[in-house]
């Protein structure tokens, strides 16, 4: 596992772990059941506080990208899985709102449709 912390980007430090984990957990890079360093040891490698490093764990933990085995470890959960997980939870988020909106179920698949072509650039 690879990470580097750039204090001068203006992003978080742990928003930089979560985001590095989080992508190469997705690209492989970290395969599913990878054991992930401890929090202290994480910190102490990247020159952070553990509390960053834990929020970050945490953070990735909610997201379904990482697991925690108790006294075992943390572990890069099934990817596949945690997509999966992530997907269907914003399926389900945006079919409710857009029922309390009054939408007809035929132009919110359509709306769906459309925003999935313009993000792949079809």
């Amino acid at each position: 596992m690879s990470l580097q912390i750039h204090i001068d980007d203006g992003t978080p430090p742990y928003e930089q772990v979560r985001a590095q984990i989080s992508e190469q957990a997705r690209s492989g890079a970290l395969p599913v059941g990878y054991r992930l360093p401890t929090v202290r040891g994480l910190a102490e490698t990247l020159g952070l506080a553990a509390n960053t490093v834990a929020k970050a764990y945490r953070a990735l933990e909610g997201d379904g990208v990482i697991e925690t085995r108790g006294r075992n470890g943390t572990f890069v959960a099934a990817a596949g899985s945690a997509a999966e997980r992530e997907l269907a939870s914003a399926a389900r988020g945006y079919a409710e709102r857009a029922r309390r909106l009054g939408v007809a179920e035929e132009d919110a698949v359509a709306a769906v449709r459309d925003a999935v072509r313009a993000a792949y650039g079809d």
